[in-house]
Formats: structure tokens, C-alpha cells, sequence
């Protein structure tokens, strides 16, 4: 029997032996998902994930969990099947204050959903904070945290957007037929971006910090 340090200097030989026989693209790859693997104790609480479905007794949140399903509040498990297309989809410059006014609709219509079709409280909070969570799983992905997932959107769910306010301008209160766990499987990924494996995630992370500084003086 070895000795325990005997035995984690063996087990250290061993990882380092391996690493260093992997091709470099595929060792810098492992590294990134190393650094951005969850902490053991994050890990060990989505063991044992919350489940929201009548959470604190409230009806309006029966079968919450079926949605994106248990373990996954903000989507971030979804798979990705990404769509190819003839002509792919190309990222285009568009003013800066218009796209702002389309993410500002967006914004109104959401807070118009959870203030007229949700009364408990307790629920609008839960089901923002969802909406929230997903947003920065993208906002990770813009960053390329994850080596494994594109940046794109999904094109089916995407086409729903008519769905939602009725003729008569009232919300649509109809099933579009599809649930949070569908999210990703038709991803469009557009091309044209100026990412640069090599400078961009310092770049994207100084804007970051500064958007988030931005914030908090508002």
C-alpha cells in the first residue's frame, strides 16, 4: 500500500503525462473547460437542485420544473443542433439605437407578460429571475466561456415572436407548442462577427467591466 503521498505524487505523474501526449488544441481546450467547470460546492447543490413545482405551496407554479426541466432553471443544458443553411445568416451593422429600441420592446413585452399573466408575486420573481438566468447563459456565450456552445439563437422559437399579442393587441394567452428544453435545437449561428480567439476575450471582458460599472452607477 502506498503511502498518501507516494500516491498523489503518482496521481499527479499520471495527469501530467496525459496532458502532456494530448495535441496542444486539444489540451488548450480542456483548459477551458477546466477554468470554467463550476466550483465543487456549486457542483454539489445542482446534485440536489430546487424543485419549484408548487414551491411554497403556490398552484401557479405547478409543474414549473416541466418547462426547462429540474436542474435546469436557466437552459444552460440545452444541447445545440445548429441549423446549415445554402446561404448562411450574416451578422449586419445596424445603427445602435435601433437595435436598442428592438431590445427595449422586447423588455416592455416581457414585463407586460409577467405583470398580466402572472398575480403572485412570488412568481413574477422566479419566473424574471428564469428570463434573467437565460440571458446571461448568452451573455457567456458571447464570451465563448463554454468551448463546447455556439453563439446563436433558435430559429423556430425565434419565429413565435407574432404568437404572443393577439389581432386585437390583448396577449395571447395559447400554447406555442414548445417547451424551455427545446431552446437550441434549430440554433442559427450568423457569420461575420469580429471575434479573434486571441484577443477578443480580454477585449469582451474589459467591456464587460465597464458595462457592469456603468450599471452600478445607475
Amino acid at each position: 500500500m502506498f503511502a498518501a503521498p507516494t500516491v498523489l505524487f503518482l496521481s499527479i505523474l499520471s495527469l501530467t503525462s496525459d496532458v502532456i501526449a494530448k495535441p496542444l488544441s486539444y489540451r488548450r481546450d480542456q483548459a477551458l473547460v477546466l477554468r470554467n467547470a463550476p466550483d465543487l460546492a456549486i457542483q454539489a447543490r445542482d446534485n440536489s437542485s430546487i424543485s419549484f413545482n408548487n414551491w411554497n405551496n403556490i398552484s401557479a407554479l405547478q409543474g414549473f420544473d416541466n418547462f426547462n426541466g429540474q436542474g435546469n432553471f436557466n437552459g444552460r443544458k440545452n444541447g445545440q443542433n445548429i441549423v446549415v443553411k445554402e446561404v448562411q445568416t450574416q451578422c449586419q451593422t445596424v445603427q445602435i439605437n435601433r437595435v436598442q429600441q428592438k431590445l427595449v420592446i422586447l423588455q416592455e413585452i416581457a414585463k407586460r407578460i409577467i405583470t398580466e399573466q402572472i398575480c403572485d408575486v412570488q412568481t413574477q420573481t422566479i419566473v424574471l429571475r428564469q428570463h434573467n438566468g437565460a440571458l446571461e447563459v448568452f451573455r457567456d456565450d458571447i464570451q465563448r466561456k463554454t468551448v463546447a456552445r455556439q453563439v446563436g439563437f433558435d430559429e423556430q422559437i425565434a419565429s413565435k415572436l407574432s404568437t404572443i399579442v393577439k389581432d386585437d393587441g390583448s396577449l395571447s394567452a395559447d400554447d406555442s407548442g414548445f417547451s424551455g428544453s427545446d431552446v437550441g435545437k434549430n440554433l442559427v449561428v450568423p457569420q461575420g462577427n469580429n471575434w479573434n480567439d486571441a484577443s477578443s476575450p480580454a477585449l469582451v471582458q474589459a467591456a464587460l467591466d465597464a458595462a457592469t460599472s456603468a450599471d452600478s452607477q445607475s
